[in-house]
């Protein structure tokens, strides 16, 4: 008896490690869809959940095609011992990571490594309203240095300073192009981030302060015309709020709270 009960304890351990070792893509698949709670998706999925590539995208639906969201397939080596609770993967794509993405620690506590990473303004339209509206082109980069991520009693927080560069943006709303080159700087401490909106150069001026606190966004800012180009950048500054006095000048609040 103690024999057979051996064997068919052997026998399941051996399908259970088996299933383990040769888990689907698919699987990792599901993990970014639920983690953006829907939001992203992977496409044309190949290899296992230990080692594969796809493409990241938005989907038309639960049944429609995945659209790519970025230049190129990204590649990952996930180590096994995920199993015993220690995180070490890697993440890779030249055409949209200036380096690897590595990701170390264990399920409470975790690092990931220094990487650029670039975005198509014009694919990140398939995210919807107000994007699609806007249509906006240029050159998007998003920098970050060593992040610091803890969950604890079922809340994510993160430690360390994100940068999203855009240059030369432009809108098929307005006949000027480009409008102009940002950045928006985002220190992380935690559930809290200080956020700064800078405008680099004109002619469409952007500034303002926000903050994230538990999961609630604020943000104060304004929107103006660099002198001259008033008139030409009406229409577009007035679908963006409304407007007000400001010292001696006349701009657009953008606020969210």
């Amino acid at each position: 008896m103690l024999k057979r009960l051996t064997w068919i304890l052997a026998a399941i351990a051996s399908v259970v490690i088996t299933l383990v070792i040769f888990l689907p893509a698919s699987w990792l698949g599901l993990l970014v869809e639920k983690q953006s709670q829907g939001r992203l998706s992977l496409g044309d999925v190949q290899g296992s959940f230990w080692q594969g590539s796809a493409f990241i995208g938005v989907a038309a639906g639960k049944s429609g095609p995945v659209t790519p969201l970025f230049p190129g397939r990204f590649q990952w080596h996930i180590s096994p011992l995920l199993l015993l609770g220690q995180i070490k993967a890697e993440l890779e794509n030249s055409a949209a990571l200036s380096a690897p993405v590595r990701l170390t620690g264990n399920f409470s506590q975790w690092h990931v490594s220094p990487s650029v990473l670039l975005l198509p303004p014009e694919r990140l339209e398939g995210l919807g309203a107000p994007l699609n509206t806007v249509g906006p082109s240029g050159i998007l980069h998003l920098s970050w240095n060593d992040l610091l991520f803890t969950q604890s009693n079922g809340q994510m927080a993160m430690t360390g300073h994100l940068q999203l560069e855009l240059a030369e943006m432009a809108s098929r709303l307005s006949p000027i192009k480009p409008l102009g080159s940002y950045q928006m700087a985002f220190d992380m401490r935690g559930t809290e981030a200080d956020i700064q909106l800078l405008t680099m150069k004109g002619p469409m001026m952007l500034a303002g302060n926000g903050k994230m606190q538990n999961g609630r966004f604020q943000f104060s800012g304004k929107a103006w015309a660099q002198a001259g180009e008033e008139a030409r950048l009406a229409n577009l500054l007035n679908l963006l709020g409304q407007r007000r006095n400001d010292g001696d000048k006349d701009v657009i609040a953008l606020e969210f709270k």
